[in-house]
């Protein structure tokens, strides 16, 4: 009897080829999902075994609980007929409900495949299906309780179901099934759990499955997603953006090599193995759905993680050590909202500092106050002269730095943070004596007409070290000023009338170059009674205290480092050219 499927099959080839799998490779796993589900659906003491056959076509059989013919015209002629199904009746607690589109996805690579089924105490039945939309059910012949699929190929799809491409298929998506598999007599089962090797092993396995040799490995286990695995932490850095995608088995059948959500963000550092009976797969089965389930599993699996990280830091802090040179974005991450990571990062991790490289714990035993510096930029123009004076300084300008050190003092009153500001270190700087500040009157005055007209103080301390001949401090106050000045110059009028009734409000603190009157240079050049080359040289100053800092230099800044250098040039090559 000839019938026709419920459905636009030519469609469904289309759908299942171009817009839900990845690739017709896919259609060995669903064959073996079939077998299993039908294994299974056998009892828990049956025996079960798939066996699959290469060659002209392609078979591949099974002893589970097979079909009976009412059940084959309702499974493989309407999709997705099952109290269980999602949009697409692709969830798989049920195996019966889910047949018909798991065969259906082998149009992708057969024009004919041949159904041969017998449900114990019922007749055999041999079921037909073309893909130009027509199948046909007839009796078939006497066999043992199961299925055999067998598969004719497709012009152009012959590849897909040669022996080569098969046993590494099978080997791909059901390596780890409780069924015995074979490919034309070889098995491709019983190499057991990777998460349940030696140590050795599991490292090697690592290697050759994920592609590197692992720091370590931490034991997963999630009881309420019937979930158990291993994360593999990777022996090198990895930029924190990549979304690195984790091996997931679901039942022991491989779902996709590279599944993403199951990590949080902040564990770029690991790779998973798992296996889940109870998390739910996309339509595509490809991928993970996005459920209540699955945030709860992610966080069960961070737990985990979090613990491997506070037991090395008990057992093995120079480990520790070691993967937090490695890993320590990821650590610091954590830390940003995980009190016993921030107290991880405290004791473990160390910090740049103008004391060399120390841990938050050593910082404050030492100096008491976590003082840092905001930027990288801030940091390198005030840390020798800080070390000095002796005020320890804590390079905050790296990735969470900085919010770590106010975390910390946020969560424990007796922890200080402060935020140095560059014109705190003048208050530690040594006045000069009245009579030395009387004879520098004069060229003050000179320096002060120079650097009048770029909105800067020219003051002289003196300071160590002696081989820093001047530092332009500018406070924060000071900086949010320019930026304000900046931004109104670029306004249109509209927001240009908007900032000049906010400029009131905006501080008038002027950034100050500070002359180190220990610094021979200097001494030398407010010793000169040539008052313009002395403006020349302050103005050389200012310029090289703007570049040693790094600070943007703006439009006048520029101007005044070419006319000071053309003037100094000038009077150190004296005489006309001939």
């Amino acid at each position: 009897m000839s019938n026709t499927f419920q459905v636009d099959l030519r469609g469904i080839v289309d759908l299942l080829s171009h817009h839900l799998y990845a690739s017709p490779r896919v259609y060995i796993r669903e064959l073996l999902q079939n077998s299993v589900d039908a294994i299974t659906a056998a009892g828990t003491d049956h025996a079960g075994r798939v066996e699959i056959i290469t060659g002209e076509m392609l078979r591949i059989s099974d002893n589970g609980i097979g079909l009976t013919e009412a059940q084959v015209h309702e499974l493989l002629a309407t999709i997705g007929r099952s109290s269980k199904r999602d949009e697409l009746g692709f969830a798989r607690h049920e195996f019966l409900g889910q047949f018909g589109i798991g065969l259906l996805s082998c149009f992708m690579v057969a024009d004919e495949i041949r159904v041969h089924t017998r449900h114990e105490g019922a007749p055999a039945v041999l079921w037909t299906g073309y893909s130009d939309g027509r199948y046909e059910v007839a009796p078939g012949a006497e066999r043992e309780p199961g299925t055999t699929v067998t598969l004719l190929p497709r012009r152009g799809a012959e590849h897909f179901l040669t022996g080569t491409t098969v046993t590494e298929l099978a080997t791909l998506y059901g390596s780890l099934l409780p069924v015995e598999v074979t490919v034309d007599g070889r098995p491709v089962t019983g190499r057991g759990l990777p998460w349940e090797f030696p140590p050795q092993a599991r490292a090697t396995y690592a290697e050759k499955t994920l592609g590197f040799r692992p720091f370590d490995v931490i034991e997963l286990n999630v009881p309420a997603a019937g979930l158990t695995g291993a994360a593999f932490v990777l022996p090198t850095p990895v930029n924190p953006a990549s979304r690195g995608g984790h091996r997931v088995y679901l039942k022991r059948m491989l779902l996709a090599e590279s599944v993403e959500g199951l990590l949080p963000e902040w564990a770029f550092f690991a790779r998973c193995v798992v296996d889940s009976s109870e998390l739910r797969p996309t339509a595509s089965r490809e991928s993970l759905y996005d459920d209540g389930q699955l945030a709860e599993t992610r966080d069960a699996i961070a737990d985990q993680i979090r613990g491997w990280l506070v037991r090395l830091s008990a057992t093995d802090p120079r480990r520790l050590g070691e993967f937090l040179r490695i890993h320590h974005l990821g650590v610091k991450a954590l830390a940003l909202h995980d009190d016993e990571m921030l107290r991880l990062v405290e004791q473990w991790y160390p910090m740049r500092t103008n004391m060399g490289e120390i841990t938050l714990a050593e910082f404050r035993e030492r100096f008491g106050v976590l003082r840092y510096a905001a930027t990288d930029d801030e940091f390198r123009q005030l840390a020798a002269v800080a070390a000095a004076q002796d005020v320890g300084l804590i390079n905050g300008g790296y990735v969470y730095d900085a919010d770590l050190i106010e975390r910390l003092a946020g969560t424990d009153p007796e922890i200080r943070a402060e935020r140095l500001d560059p014109t705190d270190l003048t208050t530690r700087f040594l006045p000069l004596d009245a009579e030395t500040e009387l004879s520098l009157r004069p060229f003050l005055s000179v320096a002060q007409r120079r650097l009048d007209r770029l909105g800067c103080e020219v003051v002289v301390r003196a300071f160590d070290p002696v081989t820093v001949p001047a530092l332009y401090l500018i406070s924060r106050a000071a900086a949010f000023r320019d930026e304000f000045t900046a931004s109104r110059d670029q306004a249109d009028d509209l927001w240009g009338g908007v900032l000049d009734a906010l400029s009131q409000t905006v501080p008038t603190d002027r950034p100050q170059l500070v002359l180190n009157h220990r610094n021979p240079l200097v001494r030398r050049v407010a010793a000169l009674a040539d008052t313009e080359l002395a403006g020349l040289a302050v103005e050389s100053l200012y310029g090289q205290a703007l570049m040693l800092g790094h600070h943007p230099i703006r439009p006048s800044d520029a101007a005044l480092l070419t006319t000071s250098l053309l003037g100094l040039l000038d009077r150190a090559v004296p005489g006309e050219a001939s």
